[in-house]
């Protein structure tokens, strides 16, 4: 397989936001849905509705989520508009719970965990995903990017159950077992959307910690910068990488998360699950 190529920008705003995207060659045609984090109340490191507000309007798309599969203000659906109301996602576009109306099922024929994919039915309104994702770590996958927007984010509430239970619903599995899970997740959306889809990884607020929590850590580096891809391996990649490889002191906490939940082994799995390579080219824009 080729090099998948990533592009990145050390320039976070709006603008360059929607230049990232152009520079990906990929339209997203018909309705397009662009996946976000609508973050727990009272975190404030989720991508801001202004931040997005020029790429969902060049998009004409709507704001996506599902709902939790916890306790919260984003577990049932009226509470979960709510939270994006509060958040200002409201005003910039049309918000959409995909799993508001239940869900349906995508098949994983050769998942290492699981075999099937809970997966918003909402989803079928749409022709197109923009997978837009805040990276950043997570105290239970090491670190959230487009990989986990695309498989915990596009799941159900049940669904994220069961990709948690690696098969059975529920947060009680190995941790090798829920990250491979999450993988197999990524691979049935990926069939399922085809080419209908691309990827944006917004490198700042860099919390070990997600936006699912309502009080994340501060964070202890420097922000990096915008990535995009057709190919959300290779971008994941790239971020960690950057991380890693990262000349900031600050950066050992974030490091730290991703290797002890060993964060990484999405990269390998959802690769030789066929949902993009690790091996890519950084082209800085």
């Amino acid at each position: 397989m080729e090099k998948a190529k990533v592009y990145f920008s050390k320039i976070i705003t709006p603008e360059k936001l929607v230049e990232m995207y152009k520079v990906l060659g990929r339209r997203l045609k018909g309705r397009v849905a662009v996946k976000i984090h609508s973050g727990e109340p009272g975190g404030r490191h989720f991508i801001s509705p202004a931040f997005m507000k020029g790429l969902v309007d060049f998009l004409n798309g709507a704001i996506v989520e599902c709902n939790t599969a916890y306790e919260g203000r984003r577990f049932k659906t009226a509470d979960h508009l709510q939270t994006l109301k509060e958040h200002g996602f409201t005003e910039i576009a049309p918000v959409d719970i995909l799993d508001a109306e239940g869900d349906f099922i995508l098949k994983v024929p050769n998942g290492r965990q699981i075999k099937k994919n809970y997966v918003g039915i909402g989803l079928k309104k749409y022709d197109s995903v923009m997978m837009l994702s805040h990276f950043k770590g997570h105290v239970m996958g090491g670190f959230g990017g487009a990989l986990k927007n695309m498989s915990i984010g596009l799941a159900s509430s049940r669904g994220k159950s069961y990709i948690h239970g690696a098969g059975k619903f529920g947060f009680d599995c190995e941790q090798d077992k829920f990250i491979e899970a999450m993988a197999d997740a990524d691979k049935s959306v990926m069939d399922y959307l085809g080419g209908n889809v691309a990827f944006i990884n917004v490198m700042k607020d860099l919390s070990v910690d997600c936006d699912c929590d309502s009080h994340p850590a501060k964070p202890e580096m420097a922000d990096i910068g915008i990535l995009s891809s057709t190919d959300p391996v290779a971008l994941d990649r790239a971020c960690v990488d950057l991380v890693f490889n990262s000349a900031d002191a600050g950066k050992a906490a974030l490091i730290e998360r991703i290797k002890s939940r060993r964060g990484e082994l999405i990269l390998e799995a959802a690769q030789s699950l066929g949902v993009g390579t690790c091996d890519y080219e950084l082209i800085e824009i």
